[in-house]
């Protein structure tokens, strides 16, 4: 199949076309969590055309995984998500080159990932890892495209230059109190997907050039309502991370 066949309807953009098509084919992304936002953003980002995608997650496939990491099916239980994610995209898209990273990775290994890739899509599941994938950003001066879902919210935030702040850190003080993890808590499966398509969108406007109205914004999610609003991030004099960058 040719490309012209295949992202038909992107050539049919004027924001995108064959331009916007081969500057996703040589564009590269690291995708650090594959569960229900990781899953559902490589798998667009690799059907629209982008070259190479990292995908980074030390966790193995679990029963209770498949409602909303929808990459995975009954028979990769017990596999690897990096390489059952691998596997899968590549039948989506042959051409998209994978690499995969099997670890936990430390803020070294972070920063060293993100060097190799022209943004980064944090979709983990809890605050530590979220804070460390901000700092090697900032460090490597990558775009960040970070994404949370818990019970029927979810958020988006955006950061084109975090080094320039606002950074994710920027977000909450020294003392907040509210570093709840994701991981374990209940959450309505569609939402998992709602995060990690906006997610895959706004890395693709970034990848493309395009202006984001979410640029340095958190987009906030309400399943139960169905609303949606968001809020401008501000740079905090005193962040720990980018006021040093």
């Amino acid at each position: 199949m040719s490309d012209s066949l295949r992202y038909a309807r992107h050539l049919a953009l004027p924001q995108f076309g064959a331009g916007g098509q081969e500057r996703l084919r040589r564009s590269s992304a690291l995708i650090v969590g594959l569960g229900g936002l990781g899953s559902v953003a490589s798998l667009y980002l690799a059907n629209s055309g982008i070259g190479h995608l990292l995908v980074n997650d030390f966790d193995r496939v679990d029963v209770s995984n498949l409602p909303r990491q929808l990459l995975f099916r009954a028979g990769d239980v017990g596999s690897f998500k990096t390489e059952a994610t691998a596997a899968r995209l590549r039948e989506a898209n042959p051409s998209v080159r994978m690499t995969t990273l099997n670890d936990q990775l430390d803020l070294a290994a972070l920063k060293a990932a993100a060097r190799d890739c022209d943004l980064v899509l944090d979709c983990t599941d809890n605050f530590r890892a979220r804070l460390l994938i901000n700092e090697a950003c900032v460090a490597m001066r990558k775009p960040l495209v970070s994404g949370a879902a818990i019970r029927f919210e979810g958020q988006v935030a955006v950061f084109p230059e975090p080094a320039a702040g606002p950074c994710y850190r920027c977000l909450y003080s020294d003392d907040d109190e509210n570093f709840q993890s994701c991981a374990g808590q209940g959450i309505l499966a569609p939402v998992a997907g709602t995060v990690g398509t906006m997610q895959a969108t706004e890395a693709l406007k970034l990848l493309l050039g395009l202006n984001s109205g979410l640029r340095d914004r958190l987009w906030v999610y309400d399943g139960l309502s169905g609303t949606t609003r968001s809020v401008a991030i501000r740079r905090r004099p005193g962040c720990p991370v980018c006021r040093s960058a």
